[in-house]
């Protein structure tokens, strides 16, 4: 079952994936979806200057080309990543700079809102992914949401009595990782995710960096330079891995539409067109 999981995230087989094509394919899923709406079922070319306006690519489902709004959603999805890199970034680097400084005190009084906008990125950018099996995209979202609530909970329950910040306490407290740390397990998927489709090292380090580190403070066997280490290689991954969103075209992010369009196509319609699709090729445009 894993190994079937893990088939459906990574990029689809050479002779499953979509390809560029220069001259129009008939759109197997337009007739079918046409009552649902032209502006969910048409498949056309657009890209605000930053996709090709003419590429048509063939799905497993049928031919797709990149419209405004997936444009919109990946850059979107891109920024949410930005936001929450550039946070963890900014507020990681109260443990390296000195105690008195004006610039180590700012991040350390700005850490919680810091620990804030971050989630808020990553929470934006798990709404927008694109995941092939959606129940793994929703346990992600579940994830984050059971993190964020910890945290709320924390902080008013445990912190703030003590006249201490959320980041402050976890620090000092590590069982508080039982309640924070699902926040993190999200961050930890999405970082696999990526990886695995797109062969990205920084990821795939990242999948292991993270668990490992807050593993190690919670339980308590990981000592201080054990940890400043760990933080400064998933500081550096973390920026390296957000910068590197932006060079890659915007249809990587969208993955094969056509599966997505299919998914959303009522049963009665998919059982339609895959009798299409399992046609001899003489029939299947008739």
């Amino acid at each position: 079952m894993v190994t079937a999981v893990l088939l459906r995230l990574a990029p689809l087989p050479p002779h499953l994936s979509p390809r560029a094509s220069s001259s129009p394919k008939p759109a197997l899923l337009l007739p079918l979806g046409r009552h649902r709406g032209r502006a969910a079922g048409a498949i056309r070319a657009a890209g605000d200057g930053l996709a090709d306006q003419t590429t048509v690519y063939t799905g497993v489902y049928g031919p797709w080309s990149v419209d405004d709004a997936n444009v919109r959603e990946v850059l979107l999805y891109r920024a949410g990543l930005v936001t929450a890199a550039a946070s963890f970034l900014v507020a990681s680097s109260g443990a390296f700079l000195p105690a008195g400084s004006p610039a180590g005190d700012a991040v350390r009084q700005g850490a919680d809102l810091l620990y804030a906008a971050g989630a808020a990125g990553l929470g934006l950018s798990l709404v927008l992914i694109h995941i092939y099996v959606t129940p793994i995209k929703r346990f992600l979202q579940a994830l984050w949401a059971v993190g964020v609530l910890g945290s709320v909970g924390t902080y008013a329950l445990a912190a703030q009595p003590l006249d201490e910040g959320l980041v402050r306490y976890v620090l000092e407290h590590p069982g508080a990782m039982w309640f924070v740390g699902p926040t993190f397990a999200a961050l930890t998927g999405l970082v696999f995710k990526e990886g695995l489709c797109y062969g990205k090292l920084e990821a795939g380090i990242l999948t292991f960096v993270i668990p490992i580190l807050l593993l190690g403070h919670l339980s308590g066997l990981m000592d201080d330079g054990a940890k400043l280490g760990l933080l400064g290689v998933w500081m550096a991954l973390f920026t390296v891995f957000a910068a590197r969103k932006f060079q890659q075209p915007i249809k990587d992010d969208i993955g094969d539409k056509s599966v997505f369009m299919f998914n959303a196509l009522p049963e009665e319609e998919k059982k339609a067109l895959l009798q299409k699709l399992e046609a001899p090729t003489g029939q299947k445009f008739e």
